[in-house]
């Protein structure tokens, strides 16, 4: 199973979970509680996520990700929305 690491602010929070996850669906349903979201469409950037390590292992962002992220996809950033996880990543929140 895939292992999670979330930074937020100064906590660190360590998790795993299923293979093929999607980690705002999981915090919709209080399975992965820390992560910010909002619409889990795409459509809005809460979840908006800087990939610290395991981002060769994501997929290529899709349309959503590129119009709402544009320039800041080459500096790392995601919708953890549009992400399914299949391996073990860290990320960062503001």
């Amino acid at each position: 199973m895939p292992k999670v690491k979330l930074q937020q602010n100064d906590l660190v929070y360590e998790q795993q979970v299923e293979e093929n996850s999607n980690l705002v669906v999981l915090a919709g349903i209080k399975k992965f509680p820390h992560l910010k979201y909002g619409c889990g469409m795409g459509k809005c950037t809460k979840c908006v996520s800087k990939i610290v390590s395991g981002a060769d292992q994501l997929g290529e962002p899709n349309w959503k990700e590129k119009k709402m992220l544009g320039d800041k996809l080459e500096e790392g950033y995601r919708l953890t929305c549009q992400l399914t996880i299949t391996s073990d990543i860290e990320l960062t929140q503001e």
